[in-house]
């Protein structure tokens, strides 16, 4: 994969991230080579990273989800939870992962999981911040796929898991 395939401009997924922007593809001398570099800015995390272009494949980066995939994540959202009964510590590291891989029918099995109506127990700490950190990472990617802004696709994804 070459950077033909990402342009300045471009929104993109780095699945440790979530949704970034490309705004300069540069060269800088590394180690006594020149190398080729995405430069990616991650808005709410006040973040830049620099991903060399041929290795941009290999970490994953990635285009924004089709609608297709969007839709897919969403009715996602819509179907029954599955709480495993294994423990928490176990159940958590494949949350994490799944949020990690920046897929995000993943992420929104994270979120469905993890979603407590105003009826059911409360969440504890950690619960809440994975479920937080799942939510932020799915609406982001809706709010750039729809092209609306992030609070209304965290709006919409709230609609659909109190519906559900």
């Amino acid at each position: 994969m070459s950077s033909e395939i990402f342009a300045t401009g471009d929104y993109v997924v780095y699945p440790t991230h979530g949704v970034g922007h490309i705004v300069a593809v540069e060269v800088q001398e590394i180690g006594g080579m020149s190398v080729q570099l995405f430069v990616i800015t991650f808005d709410r995390d006040r973040m830049t990273l620099r991903v060399p272009t041929v290795k941009a494949h290999k970490a994953g980066l990635r285009m924004l989800s089709s609608p297709t995939v969007m839709q897919s994540a969403l009715t996602t959202l819509k179907s029954r939870a599955r709480v495993k009964r294994t423990m928490w510590s176990r159940r958590a590291q494949e949350y994490e992962a799944k949020i990690n891989s920046g897929n995000p029918v993943s992420i929104a099995e994270v979120v469905r999981d993890l979603f407590r109506n105003s009826t059911q127990p409360d969440q504890s700490y950690s619960e809440r911040q994975i479920y937080e950190a799942a939510l932020e990472r799915l609406a982001s990617e809706l709010a750039a796929v729809e092209s609306i802004e992030t609070a209304a696709a965290t709006e919409k994804l709230e609609k659909l898991l109190q519906a559900a």
